[in-house]
């Protein structure tokens, strides 16, 4: 296969933003639904999905409300599905697996350690809020912690690793995320090819600046040889000028509206718009992107005819 051919992750919807933020979030079932088919459509070859309650918005990890879309979206793309294991910061570690342990997809995210996950400075910025549970929301990650210690990490890697053949997106926040990642390689818990999503701009992680791209980089080319994939997410306005430099650097790219509610300085008005914004800068890059089909590869996924749902 040709060393550029470009995976495209899709973030639908995520935990982070909130509906007053933006009328184009997807929150309901069907929402979710549309908008990751039309993603697909645009050129994304992983849809990465959270759910939602249908009434307010909020985050859920009930897998009943995964079971209202994720079989719409399997019957109608062949992108590859990759449910989260991270939920939000306020949701148990059994709460986090129910959904992907009934599901068993190809893949999943997982989050590489315990850390501040500040959402807080959000409320800093007027707006009319829609829901009450909103401003608790992002109040809460003042004085909480994500918490993803060795043993949560250990239980998801046997009992959707091991247990379901589910791969994942080793999602880094930092650099010493990278050095936790080689600990389960040394140990034997995790095989290559890994596929590591540097995580830029959260505050609590490493800042999104390009000289934080390029040493999350040279550690994990330190680490792992060439035995891994990576890929970056860049939070808010970073997001496109970072994956832009991922994609010049031989890496992967991840959009969508968990990540930033905006294309360009205006509002996106759905998930679509990012894939095709970022589609069209990879081209101008004369890289091509890669369908479902050459990620599995790449990626050595299970297939999505070995999934639960």
């Amino acid at each position: 296969m040709a060393p550029n051919k470009v995976i495209i992750t899709c973030a639908i919807t995520g935990s982070v933003h909130t509906p007053s933020m933006s009328p184009h979030l997807p929150v309901t079932p069907d929402q979710i639904a549309v908008d990751a088919i039309a993603a697909a459509e645009a050129g994304a070859s992983i849809l990465h999905l959270h759910a939602r309650d249908p009434q307010d918005g909020r985050p859920t990890a009930a897998p009943a409300v995964f079971m209202q879309f994720l079989p719409r979206i399997k019957q109608a793309t062949d992108a590859v599905v990759n449910i989260t294991t991270g939920g939000s910061s306020l949701m148990s570690l059994d709460e986090r697996l129910a959904a992907p342990l009934q599901a068993e997809p190809e893949m999943c995210s997982l989050n590489m350690g315990s850390m501040n996950f500040a959402l807080f400075p959000m409320l800093d910025k007027p707006r009319d809020w829609q829901h009450e549970w909103e401003q608790k929301l992002l109040e809460a990650t003042r004085h909480t912690i994500f918490k993803n210690t060795f043993a949560d990490m250990e239980t998801i890697l046997d009992k959707l690793g091991k247990g379901c053949g589910t791969r994942f997106e080793f999602e880094c926040y930092d650099v010493g995320h990278l050095y936790s990642l080689a600990h389960f390689r040394d140990r034997g818990l995790v095989q290559g090819p890994l596929f590591i999503q540097f995580v830029l701009g959260i505050l609590g992680g490493i800042g999104a600046d390009p000289e934080n791209l390029l040493h999350m980089k040279r550690i994990a080319d330190k680490l792992f040889g060439s035995d891994y994939r990576f890929s970056v997410l860049a939070a808010g306005r970073q997001q496109m000028p970072l994956i832009s430099m991922a994609a010049a650097m031989g890496g992967n790219v991840r959009v969508g509206l968990e990540d930033s509610l905006y294309d360009g300085r205006a509002l996106a008005k759905s998930n679509a718009d990012q894939v095709k914004r970022i589609r069209g800068i990879l081209e101008g890059l004369s890289l091509e992107v890669a369908t479902p089909a050459e990620a599995r590869q790449m990626l050595a996924l299970k297939g999505g005819d070995r999934v639960a749902f």
